[in-house]
């Protein structure tokens, strides 16, 4: 699973530029699925065939968050924007990947009191991400306003944990891979659904979703735990305790039935879970 999750999270495929990601799913998929088609919005829709009629949908989305160029000034550096939850504080000092060029990111200040000013505040309107050019004609042979980037692939095995970016959602995808490769002659229609555009608004999943119309639908995703220093109080979720089964967050309030059925089904196979009650997300 390591392996699988390394190669998955090492693909740089942004919300809106999925294709790279998709490919690299269908590769690993090849012998082990009934069919597959890609939407007219991108999502790759996967299939076994069971022998009920009924459907049963396993959903993962495989964009990650990332930036776009928006303005290249006259040295060369970029000015960049979000796609998706992408905080500036954290883009401080990251190595970036844009078009196949590697930048890292940095902050504005002429004075110690304004870079500390910045510093404390810090927006998009004060980072910039720097390529090693010294003009905007040389950045414009290598990126273009308008250009998708990504974290630069860092993937580290540390044991029993991992550290990489695009964890969101590749460990999903990664689960429904092999979930596909696992099973076999199922009773029921099983659809995987790798959504586009998760990160910007789940665009991805709601049009699958209504083009499938499964009797059974399930999302695979991330979660935040509680177990870092000043943690949230009110999350309760602890990283390697087992998988979170979704109560509610802040959009969904999960269906009692099918959660209570999950719940059920841990206990008999002494899988170790955990209830997810989230403040914020969905």
């Amino acid at each position: 699973m390591k392996d699988l999750i390394k190669k998955l999270t090492e693909v740089c495929s942004p919300s809106g530029r999925e294709d790279a990601i998709a490919d690299t799913i269908l590769d690993l998929l090849k012998g082990h699925i009934d069919g597959y088609e890609r939407d007219r919005l991108g999502n790759l829709i996967v299939w076994k065939k069971g022998r009920s009629g009924k459907k049963i949908l396993l959903d993962a989305h495989m964009d990650e968050i990332g930036v776009i160029v928006t303005n290249i000034d006259e040295n060369g550096f970029l000015r960049i924007d979000p796609i998706g939850g992408v905080n500036p504080r954290i883009l401080l000092g990251a190595r970036l990947i844009i078009d196949e060029v590697v930048g890292v990111v940095g902050v504005e200040g002429e004075s110690r009191d304004e870079l500390e000013e910045n510093l404390k505040k810090m927006s998009f309107d004060k980072i910039y991400v720097d390529i090693g050019v010294k003009s905007k004609e040389e950045a414009e042979k290598k990126v273009r306003i308008g250009s998708f980037g990504t974290y630069l692939p860092c993937f580290a095995d540390l044991g029993n944990r991992i550290l990489s970016k695009s964890m969101d959602d590749r460990v999903g995808c990664a689960v429904l891979v092999e979930v596909l490769r696992e099973i076999d002659d199922p009773k029921n229609d099983v659809y995987c659904v790798f959504a586009v555009q998760e990160e910007v608004g789940i665009v991805g999943a709601r049009v699958a979703g209504f083009d499938i119309e499964p009797d059974v639908a399930v999302a695979v995703d991330v979660t935040g735990v509680g177990d870092t220093p000043k943690a949230m109080k009110r999350i309760s979720m602890r990283l390697g305790c087992g998988p979170a089964l979704k109560v509610m967050d802040g959009r969904t309030i999960s269906d009692r039935k099918l959660l209570n059925m999950m719940e059920n089904l841990a206990r008999e196979l002494g899988i170790p879970y955990q209830m997810e009650v989230l403040p914020f997300g969905g």
